[in-house]
């Protein structure tokens, strides 16, 4: 008996360490993907910076043909939000909070209880012409999320990166196949 209540205090001590580190270690994350496409930055911006152009590119929009979005306004504070039954997709919105055409697009995510963050893309002259496309997600893993889920949050923090990448390199390939196939 003795042997079984030391196990289980130490099981005790393990998943309290565990909960309190998902308090204090760094919450925040940034996934990073880039691409050089043959076209113009114009060309380029025109699918990104207007959310009616991302069903032609965004991997959302191959996950679920079925999600149900809002589009509203243009331009800097355009938002959309979308709602799907595929857990990938999940519900949600973002608003554009940075709007410089042919350089720059900024969003303010919001996944309610699951947290928001920024996403952006930089868009440079490449070095052999095109346009390279920095496509990045910025967020604090604990920000917006229910004070009981902080911590596990912070250990999804350490997925991200194989999580949101995977898709971003998706979206990536499709921006750059969209944007080469316009005139």
């Amino acid at each position: 008996m003795a042997v079984v209540l030391s196990i289980l205090k130490w099981i005790g001590i393990a998943v309290v360490a565990l909960i309190v580190l998902g308090f204090v270690l760094p919450d925040h994350q940034t996934v990073e993907r880039r691409t050089t496409i043959d076209a113009a930055p114009e060309t380029v911006f025109t699918l990104i910076g207007d959310f009616n152009n991302w069903d032609n590119w965004s991997p959302w929009a191959g996950k679920d043909p079925n999600m149900e979005t809002t589009i509203t306004g243009a331009g800097l504070g355009q938002t959309m939000a979308w709602v799907s039954e595929d857990p990938n997709v999940g519900v949600g919105s973002q608003e554009i909070i940075e709007f410089s055409p042919s350089s720059r697009l900024v969003t303010a995510l919001d996944f309610g209880e699951m947290g928001g963050g920024e996403a952006a893309f930089v868009l440079t002259s490449g070095e052999s012409g095109g346009t390279e496309v920095t496509w990045t997600l910025d967020t604090n893993m604990r920000e917006g999320v229910p004070f009981l889920m902080k911590p596990m949050a912070t250990y999804m923090g350490f997925f991200m990166d194989k999580w949101v990448g995977q898709d971003y390199e998706t979206g990536l390939a499709n921006l750059k196949a969209a944007a080469e196939a316009t005139p």
